[in-house]
């Protein structure tokens, strides 16, 4: 073998091994970053499971008018919106 030929042969086995270079750690460290990030970044107030006071505001008409509207949308539910225009003039 020619001294071209060793340094060729060197050079690909250079690079053979060179995927087998486990690059897992970098990922696995960082793995659920994001998640993490973006659970901290929507949550307004981190406390907020502390807080036992009842929530006030809302008088008891309003709120059983809500709820009664809550019920019926199960009962029957609202007819579908169309938003496409078929250009029918109409």
């Amino acid at each position: 073998m020619t001294p071209s030929s060793h340094t060729f042969m060197a050079l690909l086995v250079a690079s053979a091994l060179g995927g087998c270079v486990a690059t897992t750690p970098e990922t696995d460290r960082n793995f659920g970053s994001s998640v993490r990030s973006a659970v901290v970044l929507q949550t307004a107030d981190p406390a907020a499971a502390a807080n036992t006071t009842p929530v006030t505001g809302l008088d008891g008409r309003a709120a059983k008018a809500s709820m009664d509207h809550y019920e019926t949308t199960f009962r029957k539910p609202p007819e579908p919106q169309s938003s496409l225009t078929t250009g029918s003039g109409k």
